[in-house]
């Protein structure tokens, strides 16, 4: 075991025993790889500058620590569940845009190129995100490797580390979520 993994477990644990001291430590351990998945995440689905890789990492922490921190066994299954969660704050971002876009706002502009741009990005991304949601139910472990490649820019060996799978396994996975969206998203 690593001498991070053997950190961030010894902080988590002091985390669940109430020790602030230990959750700032914690949050110093993991800020920068945070910050390596947010922004990969922003320049993968081309996220809106409003939304910059440090508002991510936050909204992302906040979720994690608010709701999750309890159940959280390993420094693999956070940065599994930081994927998650990023996805989770961009597509809510798109479909906040996208509603906005429809009326939300109630003040009626003329749509520039950037904004059409900046539409058609949110669609596609929720649109991949609706598709995940079928991912999930057909092929669980599929829809995970998917979300730690696309949204989290992980590497092949980082994913199968984070899933705790074989590399192989993580590279047929990869190749049966990329199959599965393609063919869903041509027809």
């Amino acid at each position: 075991m690593s001498e991070a993994t053997q950190d961030f477990a010894r902080l988590l644990d002091a985390c669940r025993r109430g020790d602030a001291d230990a959750s700032a430590r914690l949050v110093r351990l993991v800020y920068g790889d945070l910050r390596r998945l947010a922004r990969a995440q922003r320049g993968q689905v081309a996220a809106p500058a409003t939304l910059n890789t440090t508002s991510l990492v936050h909204e992302c922490y906040l979720r994690i620590a608010g709701s999750s921190v309890g159940s959280v066994a390993s420094r693999h299954h956070f940065f599994n569940l930081a994927s998650r969660v990023m996805r989770q704050v961009l597509c809510d971002y798109a479909r906040q845009r996208l509603a906005e876009k429809r009326g939300g706002g109630q003040v009626r502009v003329t749509e520039s190129v950037l904004d059409a741009e900046g539409h058609a990005e949110a669609s596609d991304l929720v649109e991949i995100d609706n598709l995940l949601v079928g991912l999930e139910r057909e092929h669980e472990r599929a829809a995970r490797v998917f979300e730690c490649r696309y949204f989290a820019g992980l590497g092949e060996q980082e994913t199968a580390d984070v899933l705790g799978v074989s590399l192989r396994t993580a590279q047929r996975e990869w190749n049966l979520a990329r199959g599965w969206l393609a063919e869903r998203l041509a027809g």
